[in-house]
């Protein structure tokens, strides 16, 4: 299916001194001269002019956390998603994925069933309405096609929170790989659906979601195994108390654990921790339950941090990055 262009405007700027640079495909050349793609060069600045960075795009929905962590986490895994208003007719259910082949931002299935992508470029600051956008798009169309470029939006358009049930809970099913791109888990994949599935299981990270707290992804690589925790407290509160327990030598999960640091995603933190390669996610439950009780009393105490606590922290703050 032929991809739809975007309506753009006829120029976006230059950086000073470059002049205005024509507005091209968002997978073609910048004409700048970079090399890069067009939406990886001027063609972001333009979009990010256009629509100011909206850092938390998921507050408020059920779940806030796991959205994060499917976005930016979790290699492969699903979750049923419900409207306000019910399905329309002729679309048999709704489904949340972290990536779809080709990372197209959705896919219609051939009986009727609409799968969303999180994990895809968007075309403005504001993912929450970029993701709205596309799942409008998708409801409406034809079986059996995918939805390969994300529509424009424009300020005042819905968001997910506009569209969503509120009262409907996020359940994440994390999968060892993508073969839930299928509509058949019997059928096979063929073509560049085929060659995508080969390359995204190639890739991906063996992942757990843990069951006795929330938004927390155990994960295996080569060296080690990592705990990646989504937290939706307020950061400074949050560091604040990782800082207590750290300098308490209480912020381990256990027996040659570490909290290594933690990063900024999408307005939340995300502690990590180093785990022992023979860790595996099951033995991650119980002490995770005990950490979240530790964390809960740091995060009420409201006295000043020590001199050993502030050396924590300061330890902490120096290794945060930020993904968005």
């Amino acid at each position: 299916m032929a991809k739809k262009r975007r309506p753009r405007p006829q120029t976006t700027t230059a950086p000073a001194g470059d002049g205005p640079v024509p507005v091209v495909g968002a997978r073609e050349p910048c004409p700048c001269g970079s090399g890069r793609r067009y939406k990886a060069c001027h063609g972001r600045a333009a979009a990010q002019a256009a629509t100011e960075l909206v850092r938390r795009p998921f507050e408020g929905l059920p779940g806030e956390c796991d959205w994060v962590a499917l976005r930016e986490l979790v290699p492969a895994a699903t979750a049923p998603l419900t409207l306000r208003d019910g399905l329309p007719e002729g679309v048999p259910s709704l489904t949340l994925a972290t990536v779809l082949p080709m990372a197209w931002p959705a896919l219609r299935r051939d009986d009727g069933s609409v799968l969303l992508g999180v994990q895809n470029d968007t075309p403005t600051g504001d993912l929450s309405r970029d993701l709205a956008a596309v799942l409008t798009q998708a409801l409406t169309t034809e079986p059996g096609k995918p939805v390969t470029t994300a529509p424009v939006t424009e300020p005042g358009a819905p968001r997910l929170q506009d569209l969503l049930d509120p009262g409907a809970p996020l359940t994440p099913e994390v999968h060892e790989g993508f073969e839930f791109w299928l509509d058949d888990a019997e059928k096979q994949a063929t073509g560049e659906v085929a060659a995508s599935l080969e390359r995204a299981n190639a890739a991906a990270v063996p992942t757990t979601r843990l069951d006795g707290v929330e938004a927390a992804y155990w994960c295996r690589t080569p060296a080690k195994n990592h705990l990646r925790w989504v937290m939706p407290h307020p950061e400074e509160a949050l560091i604040d108390a990782l800082a207590r327990l750290h300098a308490a030598g209480a912020s381990g999960l256990g027996e040659g654990t570490r909290l290594v640091g933690s990063f900024r995603a999408h307005g939340l933190t995300v502690p990590v921790w180093d785990l022992p390669s023979a860790m595996a996610a099951e033995e991650c439950e119980k002490p995770a339950a005990v950490f979240a009780e530790r964390l809960a009393e740091a995060l009420a105490a409201t006295g000043p941090l020590s001199a050993e606590e502030r050396r924590a922290r300061s330890g902490l703050t120096n290794r945060q990055v930020t993904l968005n």
